[in-house]
């Protein structure tokens, strides 16, 4: 598609942003199948090349002018897969593209994710009341529950994490995710 609409910059920044996630296909799942972790995943196995070429399409379709969601989404995946490591992303950009993303899609689960890159732009507590913010629009949503236990975690606030992440574990559906969450249950509960 990209290649038949070459002055189209969204299809120029979804095929950016289905390679970036493609680059990193191979570390998403351990060998027994189980979800790894952006910050966990070994970056070794990702697809540099694959990753470049993705960077240079979307460098492209942003110098087109009309950036639209698809574009910031492949943006914030670019920083993810450009970055050194998890740490040395620059949380402050994928913030910003986060609000950027929010303007063009207001969304709380945008929010949501923009919380994630607060917790590590300006720290957990401040992430903390970004996730509260929205909890009245996803109290139903499994991957709310999970970013509250995290945050809660790194508060020092086991019992509640706990409860955040027991909650996450009822409301998952997907057997990988309900993997990863009995998993984070477990840690807490050694806590």
């Amino acid at each position: 598609m990209a290649g038949l609409l070459p002055g189209e910059p969204e299809v120029a920044g979804l095929a950016a942003l289905l390679e970036l996630h493609r680059a990193r296909a191979a570390a998403r799942f351990d060998s027994w199948g189980r979800i790894v972790l952006l910050d966990q995943q070994d970056r070794r196995l990702w697809d540099r090349a694959a990753i470049e070429r993705a960077a240079l399409r979307l460098r492209a379709a942003v110098r087109l002018g009309r950036t639209g969601p698809y574009q910031l989404q492949a943006g914030i995946a670019a920083l993810h897969a450009l970055a050194p490591s998890y740490v040395d992303t620059d949380w402050t950009d994928v913030r910003a593209l986060y609000d950027r993303l929010y303007a063009v899609d207001p969304s709380p689960v945008v929010l949501l994710n923009r919380a994630v890159a607060t917790r590590f732009a300006l720290g957990p507590a401040p992430a903390l009341a970004e996730v509260d913010a929205v909890g009245d629009r996803l109290a139903g949503y499994h991957l709310w529950h999970a970013a509250r236990a995290d945050l809660l975690a790194a508060l020092d606030r086991p019992a509640e994490a706990l409860t955040a992440a027991e909650r996450a574990l009822e409301l998952a559906t997907n057997p990988a995710e309900r993997e990863l969450m009995s998993r984070r249950v477990g840690e807490l509960r050694r806590r």
